[in-house]
């Protein structure tokens, strides 16, 4: 007991760290955009802070930094208030909601003097920085491990289905042929498609039969609950990979590498036959027939009743299937690292839309908060996974931050957009009041997504 506390506290910790890191190098870089387009058209820069140095959206309540120093007309520093950073852009109505400087004649160096389109740049600055840190992340993986994916076609053995799976029809063995009609090439692509899409039917061979397959109305919520885990995976035979040390597995005599071809007494194959067995001879006797080093063992023992021996299966998918590795060159990987990010920007957007375009999509299941980005990172560290995540939670930041909401850079582009339109500049007033509006709903937003993180703890 004390050493899975021990091992949970260390995961959540791992996650973290990585959820700290990737946030204070997006925001880092996010922040450099604007400050970058600023620069560029000499407009001052009076702050570039990581977090903030107040009680965020509160401009004149505890104000103090980690770290700072100044640097020509800058302050570069570190807030005690983790949850974002900014530039404080001189004659800008901003997060600092310095209404005193506003007050004052605008002086060439200020953001409001410069014309309506380089303000535009230095407003789309954060979000330009996001997408082209993604493209660089997305490069760098394409470049170092190239791409690995299982086609659907060469997923011999057909579906391994979760009992959801099964209440819509669903069975163990068959071949997913294509979505609403459509043939979706890789097999990782087919849960995503299913939500994103709003799927209607799956079309399914069984046992060399077509059929087709109707997804009920709220399936795609009861996806979503259930984080898509185990709905479709591929269906792989049985050998065992790694033994629990004290478990019920390893006192049987388990161990990596066997192959298990019988049940008490029951053939099998497949690691989903293996389950079902299992589940249904809870704190029942149980022998378990295995092929090692080309001999049969049989091996006995009783089945807890938590249903869990104690054993993982092998689930590298190329040791079973034929899987495809695309490898790419320098200019290549630039090239589909730009690609990619767009179809990751795409996809993310469909997400976005089924808030407001589903039935069965809702705000206080889909939400979350500092909790929920934490948990998307792996709890042991690898750099392939991290480095992902990071590039898609910059396309989150890139998207999110361009929605026209008064706060957002989106709010200051919106209002840019209308003057290069009309040829009419919004005024100070207007844009302070927005900003305020703006600022609490982000809070209010923040507040909310965090409370679903915290009522979500409770209730699990």
């Amino acid at each position: 007991m004390q050493l899975n506390t021990i091992l949970l506290m260390s995961g959540g910790a791992v996650q973290a760290l990585q959820l700290l890191a990737a946030l204070s190098l997006l925001i880092l870089l996010h922040e450099f955009g604007h400050f970058f387009f600023a620069r560029l058209f000499k407009t001052r820069v009076e702050k570039f802070y990581l977090f903030f140095d107040f009680l965020f959206p509160f401009p004149n309540i505890l104000n103090f930094s980690l770290f700072k120093k100044k640097k020509g007309d800058t302050e570069y520093g570190i807030g005690w208030f983790p949850l974002g950073g900014y530039v404080k852009i001189a004659g800008m109505v901003d997060e600092s909601m310095d209404k005193e400087a506003m007050k004052q004649p605008p002086q060439p160096w200020e953001y409001r003097s410069k014309k309506a389109w380089q303000r535009l740049l230095i407003m789309l600055g954060g979000i330009i920085m996001n997408v082209v840190t993604a493209m660089a992340i997305y490069a760098l993986i394409f470049g170092v491990w190239g791409e690995q994916y299982l086609p659907t076609d060469n997923a011999k053995y057909g579906i391994a289905v979760d009992s959801l799976g099964e209440s819509i029809g669903l069975r163990d063995g068959d071949m997913i042929v294509s979505i609403d009609g459509n043939k979706i090439e890789r097999f990782g692509k087919i849960v995503p498609e299913i939500i994103l899409g709003q799927a209607k039917t799956i079309q399914v061979s069984r046992n060399g039969e077509a059929v087709e397959v109707p997804i009920p109305e709220g399936t795609i919520k009861k996806l979503i609950k259930k984080n898509k885990a185990s709905f479709i995976d591929p269906r792989i035979p049985l050998v065992v990979d790694v033994v629990t040390k004290k478990s019920e597995a390893e006192r049987m005599g388990l161990a990596k590498g066997d192959s298990v071809i019988a049940v008490n007494g029951q053939p099998i194959i497949y690691y989903d036959e293996f389950e079902d067995i299992k589940r249904a001879n809870a704190e029942q006797p149980i022998t378990v027939s295995v092929v090692r080093e080309g001999a049969v063992k049989e091996l006995t023992g009783t089945v807890p009743d938590t249903k869990i021996l104690g054993f993982a299966p092998v689930t590298e998918f190329s040791k079973y299937f034929e899987t495809e590795t695309i490898k790419y060159g320098f200019f290549q990987a630039i090239g589909k690292g730009f690609t990619y990010t767009f179809d990751q920007i795409g996809s993310y957007w469909r997400q976005l839309k089924l808030l407001f375009t589903s039935k069965e999509v809702k705000a206080s299941e889909s939400l979350g908060g500092f909790v929920s980005f934490g948990k998307l990172f792996a709890p042991v560290f690898d750099w392939q996974a991290f480095l992902i995540l990071t590039a898609f939670v910059s396309i989150i930041l890139a998207v999110m931050n361009l929605l026209p909401i008064p706060g957002l850079d989106g709010g200051y582009v919106l209002f840019l957009l209308f003057e290069l339109i009309s040829g009419k500049k919004v005024s100070d007033s207007v844009m302070e009041k927005a900003t305020t509006v703006g600022l609490v709903l982000l809070l209010g937003l923040m507040l909310y997504a965090n409370g679903l993180d915290i009522m979500r703890l409770f209730q699990n």
